[in-house]
């Protein structure tokens, strides 16, 4: 089994068990709490204040096509519809996407699709007018993985539009061990069922990586983008940063 589809398949499980949650790991919501009304709620205020930073920067200049990366069941695709003519929602999980179509059908300008590669050639160059991506990045597989999705966004954003993610830039030396998720491999490689380690041992398949900003900021200037703002967020576990992108 490929590196790709080993994460497919964590989050595909994922999906099934609680997928509220590990789209928004509060721990209020976890083992199917989140009241569902609430937790698109949050959506939108994410959302209300993306979009009151783009005014700011006066990006993106169309608002027709919107790209929700890593969407889950489409909390800020649902947050993008209020301001963008047609929100496109992809994720690698099927069940996730599944979910998103389930819960979002009084949202007509809401699509979601599978994307189970590790580039977005499903879409033409130059086709968004915003991309937005958050909490998504950090949980890929490989630092390669995350860079030739930022070289993705790259591509597929048009002139004058404005793509914003966000990406730690450092994790510090304990969390980058990763114990719980370690032993949740471990456990589930010797035959312990997902259900009985999510609900009992209360364990997750979920893994944290980062990029350095520098690495970041060489990979968009070199895709012909240029970087217009950069939020930093400091905590006891990583260095977190937010990038908005113009091209």
């Amino acid at each position: 089994m490929s590196i790709l589809d080993r994460h497919k398949r964590s989050w595909d499980k994922l999906g099934e068990m609680d997928p509220l949650w590990v789209v928004l790991t509060d721990p209020k919501g976890k083992f199917g709490k989140w009241d569902v009304d609430e937790f698109f709620a949050t959506g939108q205020k994410d959302m209300a204040t993306v979009m009151a930073t783009a005014e700011k920067l006066g990006y993106p200049r169309r608002r027709d096509t919107a790209l929700d990366f890593g969407c889950g069941v489409g909390r800020l695709t649902r947050g993008m519809a209020k301001y963008f003519t047609h929100c496109h929602g992809i994720d690698i999980s099927e069940s996730m996407i599944a979910k998103a179509k389930e819960l979002n059908q009084a949202f007509p300008n809401c699509q979601f699709s599978v994307n189970f590669a590790d580039h977005l050639r499903m879409f033409p160059d130059n086709q968004f007018d915003f991309i937005y991506t958050t909490i998504v990045l950090q949980h890929l597989p490989t630092q390669a993985m995350i860079r030739s999705y930022i070289a993705e966004f790259c591509r597929v954003l048009r002139a004058d539009g404005l793509l914003a993610f966000q990406v730690p830039a450092q994790i510090r030396f304990l969390h980058r061990l990763q114990l719980r998720r370690r032993l949740y491999a471990f456990l589930h490689a010797v035959g312990f069922p997902d259900e009985y380690l999510y609900t009992k041992l209360k364990l997750a398949p979920i893994k944290m990586n980062f990029v350095l900003k520098a690495e970041v900021v060489s990979l968009l200037e070199s895709a012909g983008t240029r970087v217009i703002k950069i939020e930093e967020i400091e905590s006891p576990e990583l260095t977190s940063n937010t990038y908005y992108v113009t091209k």
